[in-house]
């Protein structure tokens, strides 16, 4: 096995209208992962992500800077750095950046897999 540094500041970052910023740090491009995603996200005022696992796959968003709002079965958390959410299969968060800030976020995704013999 072989270790691989990923430099990220270095991986593309793609806009999306009202998801900010993102650049995928963790793929089978870069590494070689075939069961995991991970992105930096980079969100300014009005940019909103939603962390909405498809089929049977699990999600993770981390707080790295800034303050926001974490709305989670209906609910809404006022977090900041540090603080994260685990989206479960058939869950949906969503993350917005507090009035006028902005929001740097780790967001993992992790498919279930079968277990392989």
């Amino acid at each position: 096995m072989s270790t691989t540094f990923i430099k990220t500041g270095a991986c593309a970052r793609v806009r999306t209208p009202g998801q900010g910023e993102a650049a995928e740090v963790i793929n089978p491009a870069l590494c070689g992962a075939r069961n995991v995603l991970a992105r930096l996200r980079w969100l300014g005022a009005g940019d909103r992500v939603e962390a909405a696992p498809q089929g049977r796959s699990h999600e993770l968003v981390y707080l790295m800077e800034g303050r926001g709002v974490i709305s989670l079965n209906g609910k809404d958390y006022a977090v900041d750095k540090g603080a994260g959410v685990y989206v479960g299969p058939d869950e949906k968060a969503s993350i917005t950046p507090e009035a006028g800030g902005s929001l740097k976020l780790f967001h993992l995704v992790v498919p279930e897999v079968a277990d392989q013999a």
